[in-house]
């Protein structure tokens, strides 16, 4: 999910050294899936917590008042508790905050075909579109319903969101479909194919043309399911080849199961993937994930550290409050600076330094590598000048980015896709590189 650029609030905040600020609110780490990718899930043994509404709505009044432009209401699952989240979305709006969004496992769509579910599903559609929600997704691990099934221990998920697309879609809501990226994105029995040892550069290539097919195969999926847009959750667990030390998540949508875990010559070779792939879906669906921000990815976990990827700006104006002590954190991955209670933060002073590339959480990392340029270029603009000069491939894909961002209408979901701006983007994948 990405910040809405807008002009009026984002200029303002440009020449003040920031960005619109955004907040990430998880609302509880109670969940009823099994996904092996999160430490959330149902089988995990932990004291479950959930911010009380009115702590929330604190949070959310202070959030207004600081220019904060957007927010996410994340969990465990939000959804175990549908009337608290809609009336925070409603007080959210109400607020004055321009981008509101949620998401779900989907468990509530099961049965969806039948009168009942879909009279049910018809119900939260209503409740959610006389809101001012502007985004909402709907987790989906993989291209093979069975798989993705498994992983969720969801049964009939993937026939329950196929019937309640058309819904959302009745009452002016246009959900994303999530993927959280790991090995079975292509089905579980050619997951083998991408697990051997990258020695040699057969080994590499291999890898690579896996997950490009995984990524066209789940893209074409998602298109006949009736998405119209989708969004791709980089591998968050904390790098095999990285410290323990440097990161101390306190927000435990993170694991150390092998379908999430890469290492850093695969991270590198999974985001070149995905870059290459996305050019050719361009124009069937509106896709979130910004290539400047895969390139930049690339880069780091190639070791190219003459092309420094933008600082991540958490803990400058993105935040993360967690549930379990309704504190805040730069992100949800520094756990280990807790900056207190969301209100008592002092946002109007000097903007700080952003710094931190130390986790690939695409929620802070994708808005900060988008607005890097902009941001370098009203404090430096020489120096912008000199970087768009050295790094051209760089500035090309970035101004592709934001051209097709304003075509999907920056992502907003209450809107339908524009198939005539999205036709525009129906290019040989040579253009973009």
């Amino acid at each position: 999910m990405r910040i809405p650029l807008r002009a009026g609030p984002l200029l303002a905040d440009l020449f003040r050294k920031r960005l619109p600020g955004q907040v990430v609110i998880q609302i509880t780490d109670r969940c009823n899936a099994s996904c092996p990718q999160c430490g959330m899930r149902a089988s995990e043994k932990f004291s479950r917590s959930k911010l009380p509404l009115e702590h929330v709505k604190r949070i959310l009044d202070s959030a207004a008042e600081k220019g904060v432009q957007v927010v996410s209401f994340t969990g465990g699952e939000p959804f175990l508790f549908p009337d608290e989240l809609i009336e925070m979305i409603r007080y959210a709006g109400e607020a004055g905050i321009r981008c509101i969004r949620t998401g779900t496992n989907g468990f509530f769509l099961r049965g969806g075909s039948g009168e009942k579910g879909r009279s049910r599903i018809a119900r939260i559609a209503e409740s959610l579109a006389a809101t001012r929600l502007r985004n909402l997704w709907i987790s989906l691990d993989s291209a093979v319903p069975s798989v993705h099934e498994r992983m969720r221990g969801l049964p009939g998920v993937v026939e329950g969101i196929e019937w309640a697309l058309p819904i959302f879609h009745s009452y002016g809501i246009y959900p994303a479909v999530n993927l959280g990226i790991n090995r079975h994105i292509g089905g579980e029995s050619a997951a083998d194919a991408c697990r051997s040892p990258l020695e040699t550069l057969e080994q590499e290539r291999a890898f690579s043309e896996f997950f490009k097919e995984a990524f066209r195969r789940y893209y074409r999926f998602a298109i006949d399911l009736g998405f119209t847009m989708v969004n791709a959750c980089y591998p968050m667990s904390v790098d095999v080849d990285r410290s323990a030390n440097d990161l101390n998540a306190v927000y435990a949508a993170t694991s150390a199961d092998d379908v999430v875990r890469f290492t850093r010559k695969e991270k590198a070779l999974l985001f070149e993937a995905l870059m290459e792939v996305i050019p050719e879906f361009r124009h069937k669906i509106r896709i979130f994930s910004p290539r400047v921000s895969l390139l930049a990815l690339h880069r780091e976990y190639s070791h190219d550290e003459s092309r420094a990827a933008y600082p991540c700006r958490g803990g400058v104006d993105f935040f993360f409050v967690d549930s379990r002590d309704g504190n805040t954190y730069p992100c949800g991955y520094r756990g280990c600076e807790n900056m207190g209670r969301f209100w008592d933060l002092d946002r109007g002073g000097s903007a700080a330094e952003a710094s931190c590339t130390l986790c690939d959480w695409e929620c802070f990392r994708d808005p900060s590598e988008l607005a890097g340029p902009l941001l370098q270029g009203a404090s430096n603009p020489r120096s912008l000048w000199k970087k768009a000069r050295c790094d051209q491939e760089y500035f090309r894909v970035w101004t592709q980015d934001l051209k097709y961002y304003r075509a999907c209408d920056f992502f907003d979901g209450r809107k339908p896709p524009n198939s005539h701006r999205l036709a525009r983007f129906n290019r040989p994948a040579s253009i973009y590189r």
